[in-house]
């Protein structure tokens, strides 16, 4: 139930917030570099020939519109609900991220910069940033922690393959806090020349609108192509939520339809107990973190807690600010899914449809399994697979090896 009336359109505010969360909490150097970015992306948005650009590029390089696939073999083994699949594993480099970085590396061409950053924790991200400052001749330079550089042996290749220069993080954790902290020291010493290209739906106003915006198309097509399979709207959405760029994407264009359930899926990891997984809204509380105010997993001296997934781009240990404000409001619900269930998705999915999902998305393909068994025959899931495993199959391998007893 909706607790109250959803105005989408009117969020954020004109200080970047989403009821109480959001915001921009930077360093002074900073903000003049986000005004900046802010009037230009207003502008850029309002523009018909940025937005003809756009989606020219989406369509031709990217490959949208991406397929809404009925996973019949899945939905018969599991009985119950008809089970669709957004194919965003299907985009070039493999995951919905190069929504955001088409827009936003256009909107850095608008204003002058040559060079990008980016921070990165499975290693799409980076690939999507390095792959189109290929493509537009910019200078890039992506943060990653070294223990995601292990994970994710194949998408650091990748990234250089592409020109990029890979920082090691080795600061924390090694993960993908530690590298947004990094990406933001060399922002503020660089922002002359420098655009970030931050990754999902956090930080400071107006990134979470922004990376909110340029990924609306996933919901946008999958609207339209629900309803020419089925003639009308599904039951439930379901997709996987770390920061939160492709669920907030994939629900955006249905807020506003209370008859559609929405669910968001954390990373449940090893257990809900502190330093054991990323689900924030498992005992998370709020707080500001890298820019904006929102949900934190974090002690009560407001030290941020060890977090740990198995899938390395959601052991982030907060969560977009738009998610909590729904969350507030009680339009999005929130799950989550444990490692053991992830692992055991994966190979489902496999097994069943001949599909490798990316270990994010697997979150929500995990929580579907759960669900699509209480519902009925005539119901139908709408599950977005926001990106393919290629990249998670040396990491998988390990993992079972390891739980069978096979050693390192």
């Amino acid at each position: 139930m909706i607790s109250q009336e959803i105005r989408k359109e009117t969020l954020p505010d004109a200080s970047g917030h989403f009821g109480p969360y959001g915001g921009c909490y930077v360093p002074e150097t900073l903000m003049t570099c986000l005004q900046e970015l802010t009037g230009a992306y207003q502008a850029a948005r309002r523009d018909p020939e940025f937005q003809k650009e756009l989606k020219h590029y989406l369509k031709v390089y990217a490959g949208r519109p991406t397929g809404l696939y009925f996973a019949e073999n899945m939905s018969r083994t599991l009985g119950g609900a008809r089970i669709y699949l957004k194919r965003e594993d299907l985009l070039h480099t493999g995951a919905h991220k190069i929504n955001n970085v088409l827009g936003q590396i256009l909107l850095a061409r608008r204003l002058g910069k040559t060079r990008i950053i980016a921070e990165t924790g499975a290693g799409q991200h980076g690939v999507a940033t390095a792959t189109a400052c290929a493509k537009f001749g910019m200078e890039c330079v992506i943060y990653m922690g070294e223990e995601d550089m292990r994970r994710q042996a194949l998408n650091v290749f990748r990234m250089r393959l592409c020109g990029a220069e890979v920082r090691g993080v080795s600061n924390g954790q090694k993960t993908l806090k530690d590298a947004v902290n990094e990406a933001m020291r060399d922002w503020v010493a660089s922002s002359g020349n420098t655009h970030y290209i931050l990754g999902s739906a956090l930080g400071a106003h107006p990134f979470p609108m922004m990376v909110r915006d340029f990924h609306r198309v996933i919901g946008a097509e999958t609207r339209r192509q629900i309803m020419e399979a089925e003639g009308r709207l599904p039951d439930e959405m379901v997709a996987c939520v770390g920061g939160g760029s492709n669920a907030i994407g994939f629900f955006f264009e249905f807020l506003e339809e209370p008859s559609v359930r929405l669910v968001g899926v954390e990373a449940g990891g090893y257990a809900i107990a502190s330093g054991q997984h990323a689900a924030r809204f498992q005992g998370g509380r709020m707080g500001v973190l890298q820019g904006c105010k929102t949900y934190i997993l974090q002690d009560e001296d407001g030290q941020i807690e060890p977090t740990h997934s198995v899938s390395a781009g959601l052991d982030y240990a907060a969560v977009g600010p738009e998610h909590a404000y729904y969350r507030d409001l009680e339009r999005i619900e929130y799950a989550f899914a444990s490692d053991e269930d992830v692992l055991e998705a994966f190979q489902f999915l496999c097994r069943t449809e001949g599909i490798l999902p990316a270990l994010e998305s697997t979150h929500a393909i995990g929580y579907a399994m759960r669900r699509a068994p209480e519902m009925d025959p005539d119901q139908i899931m709408c599950v977005n697979l926001s990106g393919r495993g290629d990249k998670d199959v040396s990491e998988v391998e390990r993992v079972l090896k390891l739980e069978k007893g096979g050693g390192q």
